[in-house]
C-alpha cells in the first residue's frame, strides 16, 4: 500500500515539473523578446525518505495470527462466618518472656577450726531441682576441748533422706547414724584429784523412718490419711542397749465443715544392761470430731492409752483444743484440754545428760491433766507473737541426781506422786526485711514437787534469742544469747535407799548450780556465689558456769573457717 502511494507522488511530482519548465521557457522567450532579463531558477524534486538499515524489515509480519494469553489462578476459599460484634474486645496481654532459671546452689561444703582445739567439717548435698523428687544427704562433725582432763568431746552425724510426691500421695523416708564421743570427765574444785582419769563413754543411734501423705483436696468430703513407721537402735560403750519401733497413723473424713477422725498409735521397745531388763509398750488410741467454719476451730476425742509389757494399766483422757479467731491475721485465742502417757527411754535421757550411770531405772510418766490458753497472731508484716500460760500435773516426773558412790555419773529417780508444773511461755518474732530478723523465747516455770524437795536441775527461767543481721549482699551478722536461771542438785551423804522409794532428808544435801549468760556472735563474708568465709566467738562474756554439777562448760571459744557452695 505505501509502496503505491510513493509511485503515485513520484509521478505528480515529475509532471508537475515539466509542466512548469515548459512554462518558464514560454516566458523567457516572449521577454527576450521584449527586453534581456536575469532569474534565479530553484529545480524543487519530490521528497525520497531513506531508512536506516537497523529497522528494516526483512519480512512482513504475518497481522491474520493472533494469540491469546489466559494467566493460571488458584483459588482456596475459606468458609467463614460473617461475625457481627459491635462489643469492644478484650486486650491480650502480651507473654512476659520466661525468666531464665536461677542457677541453683544447693551443695556445700563448710570447714573451720579454733581454739580451744574447735575442728568443724560439714556438707550437704542433692539431687537438684525437681518437683516429684528429692533427695539428699547431710554429714557433720564437731569436736571440741577444754582445759579440764578429759574434757573434750566430738559428734559425728550421717543422714540420708529421700521424698518423692506422686499424684495421690508423698511418700518420704529417712536413715539417721549419730555418734556421741565424751569423757565422764566431772571436776570437783573442793576436790581436784577425785577424778583424774575420765572414763570414756561412746553413745551409737540408728533410726529408720518412712511415712505415706496422702495429698490435701479442696473436696468438702476429702478422705484423708497417712501412715508413719520410725525404728531405732540405741547403745552406749558398756552393756546398755536399746530398741524401739512405733507405728502412727491417722484417717480422716471430711464432711462439709466438720471432720470425723480416728488416729491411732503403737510404741514397742525394750531397755537392756547389766542387771536390767524392761519391755515396754504404749497402745494410744484416740477417735476426735472437729469444726472448722467462719473462724472457729474445735476438736474434741479422747486419749486411750494402754501400757502392756512390765507395765499394765488403762486410762482415758480428754482431748480437747480450740482456737477462736478474733482479728483475722492479727489476733487468736487458743486452748487445749489434754492428757497422755509419756514414754521414757534412755535415748531421751541421754540427748538432755549424757553423762548417765549404768542400769538406769526405765518408768514412763502419766500427764493426768494439762492445760494451756492464750493468745497468738500477727502484728503486721513481718511481726508475729505467741504467749501462753499452762498447768499440768504429772506423775512419776523423771529428775537427775549424782549417783552417791560416783558423782560423775548421774541416776534417774521419779518424783513419786502428783508433781505440779505451772508456767508462761513467750514467742516473737521481727522480721524487717531480708536483711534484719529477730527472734526470742522466754519461759517461767514454777514447780511443785510431790516428794522431793526440789525439781533437781530443772531451773525456773529460760531466755533465749537470736539476731540476723545481712548489713550488705556480702557481710552478714549473727548473735545469739541463753540465759538461765539457778537450779538445784541434790548431793547424798549417805547411801539411798535400793530400791529408791522416797526421799529422806537426813541423807540429804542441796547444792545450788549458778544461772549463767552466754553471748555468742559470729559474722560471715561472701567472696562470690561460691565461696564464703565465717568466724564465731562463743561465751564473748567468758562465764564459767555448769548445766549439770561438776560439769564446766568448756567456756570462750573461737573458730573459723571456709564454705564452698556447688
Amino acid at each position: 500500500m505505501r509502496l503505491t502511494k510513493l509511485i503515485y507522488s513520484t509521478l505528480f511530482f515529475i509532471t508537475a515539473g515539466a509542466l512548469t519548465l515548459q512554462a518558464q521557457e514560454t516566458k523567457t522567450d516572449k521577454k527576450d523578446e521584449n527586453k534581456a532579463v536575469t532569474e534565479e531558477i530553484e529545480v524543487v524534486r519530490p521528497y525520497k525518505p531513506v531508512l536506516a538499515e537497523a529497522v528494516k524489515l526483512r519480512r512482513s509480519p504475518d497481522l491474520n495470527t493472533v494469540k491469546t494469553y489466559k494467566a493460571k489462578f488458584n483459588y482456596s476459599l475459606t468458609d467463614r462466618k460473617l461475625g457481627l460484634n459491635s462489643d469492644i474486645n478484650k486486650l491480650q496481654a502480651q507473654q512476659v518472656a520466661e525468666e531464665r532459671a536461677a542457677e541453683l546452689l544447693n551443695n556445700y561444703v563448710k570447714a573451720g577450726f579454733g581454739a580451744p582445739t574447735t575442728a568443724l567439717l560439714e556438707g550437704y548435698v542433692n539431687i537438684g531441682r525437681d518437683e516429684a523428687l528429692q533427695a539428699g544427704a547431710f554429714f557433720r562433725h564437731f569436736g571440741q576441748s577444754g582445759k579440764l582432763e578429759g574434757q573434750d568431746a566430738n559428734q559425728q552425724q550421717l543422714s540420708v533422706f529421700g521424698r518423692s510426691i506422686g499424684e495421690t500421695f508423698t511418700l518420704s523416708g529417712r536413715i539417721n547414724y549419730q555418734r556421741n564421743g565424751i569423757n565422764f570427765y566431772g571436776f570437783n574444785p573442793s576436790q581436784p584429784e577425785f577424778n583424774l582419769h575420765p572414763e570414756r563413754q561412746t553413745l551409737n543411734f540408728i533410726e529408720a523412718e518412712g511415712e505415706i501423705v496422702n495429698k490435701f483436696t479442696d473436696d468438702p468430703d476429702a478422705f484423708s490419711y497417712a501412715a508413719k513407721i520410725n525404728g531405732y537402735i540405741w547403745n552406749d560403750k558398756y552393756e546398755a542397749k536399746e530398741k524401739s519401733v512405733v507405728i502412727n497413723g491417722y484417717v480422716n473424713k471430711r464432711i462439709s465443715s466438720f471432720n470425723l477422725g480416728l488416729a491411732s498409735s503403737v510404741e514397742l521397745g525394750n531397755t537392756q544392761d547389766q542387771l536390767t531388763d524392761v519391755g515396754n509398750n504404749i497402745f494410744k488410741l484416740n477417735p476426735y470430731i472437729k469444726l472448722q467454719a467462719n473462724g472457729v476451730k474445735i476438736n474434741a476425742g479422747i486419749n486411750f492409752v494402754q501400757e502392756f509389757g512390765d507395765f499394765s494399766s488403762s486410762r482415758i483422757f480428754p482431748a480437747v483444743t480450740a482456737d477462736f479467731t478474733l482479728i483475722p491475721d492479727y489476733l487468736q485465742i487458743f486452748g487445749e484440754l489434754k492428757g497422755d502417757v509419756n514414754r521414757n527411754s534412755m535415748k531421751a535421757f541421754t540427748d538432755e545428760n549424757p553423762f548417765l550411770n549404768a542400769n538406769i531405772n526405765i518408768k514412763n510418766s502419766i500427764e493426768k491433766f494439762s492445760f494451756s490458753g492464750g493468745i497468738k497472731g500477727t502484728g503486721g508484716p513481718g511481726f508475729g507473737y505467741k504467749a501462753r500460760i499452762y498447768h499440768k500435773k504429772i506423775a512419776d516426773m523423771p529428775l537427775f541426781v549424782n549417783n552417791f558412790e560416783n558423782p560423775t555419773r548421774f541416776d534417774v529417780i521419779y518424783d513419786f506422786g502428783n508433781m505440779k508444773q505451772t508456767g508462761l511461755e513467750g514467742e516473737i518474732s521481727i522480721q524487717v526485711s531480708n536483711s534484719l530478723k529477730w527472734t526470742g523465747k522466754l519461759n517461767f516455770d514454777d514447780y511443785q514437787p510431790a516428794e522431793e524437795s526440789n525439781s533437781w536441775f530443772k531451773p525456773q527461767m529460760r531466755l533465749s534469742s537470736d539476731l540476723l543481721f545481712n548489713i550488705t549482699d556480702k557481710i552478714a551478722f549473727n548473735a545469739s544469747v541463753a540465759i538461765q536461771d539457778a537450779s538445784k542438785a541434790k548431793i547424798y551423804t549417805a547411801a539411798p535407799a535400793s530400791p529408791y522409794l522416797v526421799p529422806d532428808p537426813a541423807n540429804e544435801t542441796v547444792v545450788e548450780v549458778k544461772g549463767f549468760v552466754d553471748l555468742g556472735a559470729g559474722a560471715s563474708y561472701k567472696i562470690n556465689n561460691k565461696f564464703s568465709a565465717f568466724a564465731r566467738v562463743n561465751n564473748l562474756l567468758g562465764t564459767k558456769y555448769s548445766r549439770f554439777l561438776y560439769y564446766p562448760t568448756i567456756g570462750g571459744s573461737v573458730f573459723g573457717g571456709l564454705s564452698y557452695s556447688f
